[in-house]
């Protein structure tokens, strides 16, 4: 057994702070809470807190893995002068020019970065069109490796081969799906990495994709991820193609459950809206992502029964998204104060309690001991009324001291438990070739 000694504990939804507790931690769970543990417990090994901030891990609930070696990219990208000129000339070719060591190196950079940053689990949505078969093992390897908590899935598409590419990755999302359960059931391995059926888009999703998509959801009783409405022209297709929104249309195929998670969502209608709370399904948000992209902002957040926050890619900062998300909300004149902001941050640990089945976001026994540590100190009083703007105005992830994921120390005293100075090296020299890549392809 271990013990957190002298905490100050943080919770997020409802807001609560106390000082001066410990946490018992048991193999993967959090076994008590409360004061002098160490003489409840006098055989636990104890690590001393001083009054840190200890509060439940922090998650990224929309992220792309395979973006992570596009920062500072050089390679010739054509004129972007829309959303979809962004996607063609940009990220759809990055995805194509992926191959086995580049994928590793993202998912695994992205991995350490996002732990670095506080978080504790990252929910992953993957494309590489040349290397669909086996693709998310390779970013398992990466979770497991950097001792992330996360879940994965394949953006099964049609926009580079058909059919027949919209079928691989509807059966590498079931491989998949089906690896983590043989694993789970037969106990192979820490149970850290969960799977969605991932899906780009419904515009490039014909009904054929659909049907598939939902025969996969049925056969391994996992939901979906998928981005909708991120640009207009989604919506506009699905009208044109279908006579229906975009919602109405995946909701027809039996494509929604509670473990869906629909990133984006900006230009929904009230209807797209209604069917996404019917089916307790989350909204994920990212507002740097769609601030970057300039595709618009979603003024429609008020009206989800529940939201999330993610990246879409731009790192996972979750302190820094939190600030962005509130901002841009103000800036738009909207009326949620930055307790709305910490909720939607809190929610990304109920997507996790319906994916692993087990609970999330909770310093309380029982609860699994993903954790994230911070140093801050504070020039004003810190409460349960103020936590929210003490995120908003001032915690950042620079004041992460170190991150516990499954009851494991993945980061301590700002450093990981191995050297990352060589994988730094490699991904430096992979992402180079990557972008070499991306010139070659038409």
């Amino acid at each position: 057994m271990l013990i957190l000694h002298n905490a100050t504990l943080v919770q997020f939804a409802p807001a609560h702070i106390i000082s001066g507790m410990d946490i018992a931690i048991d193999g993967t769970t959090i076994a008590d809470v409360g004061t002098n543990l160490t003489a409840r417990y006098p055989g636990a090994t104890v690590k001393a807190m001083r009054g840190r901030l200890v509060m439940p891990g922090l998650v990224c609930a929309h992220n792309h893995f395979y973006s992570g070696l596009a920062r500072g990219i050089m390679a010739g990208i054509a004129p972007c002068p829309d959303f979809i000129s962004t996607l063609k000339n940009l990220w759809w070719k990055l995805d194509r020019a992926l191959d086995e060591e580049s994928l590793y190196y993202s998912g695994l950079i992205c991995s350490l970065e996002a732990i670095k940053q506080g978080c504790t689990a990252v929910i992953d949505h993957h494309a590489s069109p040349a290397l669909i078969a086996g693709s998310l093992d390779i970013l398992r390897r990466g979770f497991l490796q950097a001792g992330l908590r996360g879940m994965t899935c394949y953006e099964t598409t049609d926009r580079n081969g058909g059919l027949d590419e919209l079928r691989q990755g509807v059966e590498e999302n079931i491989r998949f799906a089906r690896r983590i359960e043989a694993d789970r059931q037969a106990g192979r391995g820490p149970y850290l990495v969960e799977a969605h059926i991932g899906a780009h888009a419904p515009f490039t999703l014909p009904q054929a994709g659909l049907e598939m998509l939902a025969d996969a959801l049925r056969e391994t009783g996992r939901g979906l991820h998928i981005h909708v409405a991120e640009d207009r022209y989604d919506v506009s297709h699905s009208h044109h193609h279908y006579g229906v929104d975009p919602m109405v249309r995946l909701d027809q195929a039996g494509l929604l459950n509670d473990k869906s998670l629909i990133a984006h969502g900006i230009f929904l209608s009230s209807d797209d809206v209604a069917v996404i709370n019917q089916r307790r399904a989350f909204l994920v948000h990212n507002a740097r992502s769609n601030m970057n992209n300039q595709v618009g902002y979603n003024a429609r957040l008020a009206e989800y029964r529940h939201v999330a926050l993610g990246t879409d890619g731009i790192g996972a900062d979750m302190f820094e998204e939190l600030k962005f998300a509130f901002f841009k909300q103000r800036d738009a004149g909207g009326s949620l104060w930055p307790d709305s902001f910490l909720r939607f941050l809190h929610n990304g640990n109920l997507l996790l309690e319906r994916n692993f089945n087990a609970r999330f976001g909770s310093l309380a026994a029982g609860y699994q001991a993903d954790l994230t540590i911070c140093d801050y100190q504070s020039p004003t009083p810190m409460c349960q009324d103020n936590l929210a703007g003490h995120l908003a105005f001032g915690l950042s992830s620079a004041s992460v001291h170190s991150v516990m994921v499954a009851g494991n120390m993945v980061y301590e005293d700002r450093q990981f438990p191995f050297d990352v100075a060589e994988i730094y090296h490699n991904a430096r020299r992979s992402a180079a070739s990557l972008w070499q890549r991306m010139d070659r392809l038409p």
